[in-house]
């Protein structure tokens, strides 16, 4: 799919993307929002229109689905749940009959009274066929929030600071400020580290990774790990 939207691009010699003129930005902003309101009702017939008979769609959990298995999967809302996606963002662009997308969506679900929030960013690729514009490639990505976090006591927090080591050439440093951690790399720029629960830590902007402290039998913290995407890199505190 990936050399095929590349030859389509470069298929009419060297031409770079330019931004598509108002009129087509706003055409293709309507379609892609017909789109987003027909995923709550499982509205197939909407998608089957536009997408291409190859087209490939990328959710944001990172499963590849062909065009018959993204529709297969395309239902209404379960009962108890109900929800909005609209675009708050957008820009395309376009070179010789190849347009790409990219729009920011806001989600709004109310699941059994409660209510729920996220969003989307969503990168397309369009290609005039025959005429008419299909689909050919979309990639789901969820905007990762960053979560609430907790306040801890002062005695607490004490109990994270010390140095911690990776290997001989890797060292971190947490030391109390007040009422929060500072945490510090060597060699780069120290950060906060907020709570989001008990021996759970984050630093801001860098939502993937998670500090999680291990303590020993005693409640003494012995070391954490970042981990991120499920892989954890281990750090052991040095007495």
């Amino acid at each position: 799919m990936f050399s095929f939207i590349l030859y389509a691009l470069l298929a009419g010699g060297v031409a770079a993307p330019s931004t598509a003129s108002p009129d087509l930005v706003k055409e293709f902003r309507e379609r892609d929002q017909a789109l987003l309101d027909a995923v709550a009702p499982g509205n197939v017939k909407v998608w089957d229109a536009v997408l291409a008979s190859n087209a490939v769609y990328v959710d944001e959990n990172g499963e590849v689905m062909s065009r018959d298995d993204f529709l297969k999967q395309l239902t209404p809302l379960p009962p108890g749940a109900s929800g909005t996606l609209v675009i708050s963002s957008y820009s395309a662009h376009e070179v010789n009959d190849v347009v790409t997308v990219i729009h920011t969506d806001d989600e709004h679900e109310l699941y059994h009274g409660q209510h729920l929030s996220a969003q989307y960013l969503m990168t397309e690729t369009w290609q005039r066929q025959n005429g008419s514009w299909k689909l050919l490639l979309v990639h789901a990505y969820s905007v990762l929030k960053e979560p609430k976090s907790i306040e801890l006591s002062s005695a607490e927090l004490d109990a994270y600071v010390g140095r911690y080591s990776a290997a001989s050439d890797l060292n971190y440093t947490i030391r109390r400020e007040g009422d929060h951690l500072v945490g510090e790399r060597e060699g780069r720029p120290a950060a906060p580290l907020k709570a989001e629960l008990r021996d759970v830590f984050f630093v801001s902007g860098q939502l993937r990774t998670r500090k999680i402290f291990d303590r020993d039998k005693a409640g003494r913290i012995v070391g954490f790990v970042d981990r991120r995407e499920g892989s954890d890199l281990a750090w052991k505190r040095i007495p």
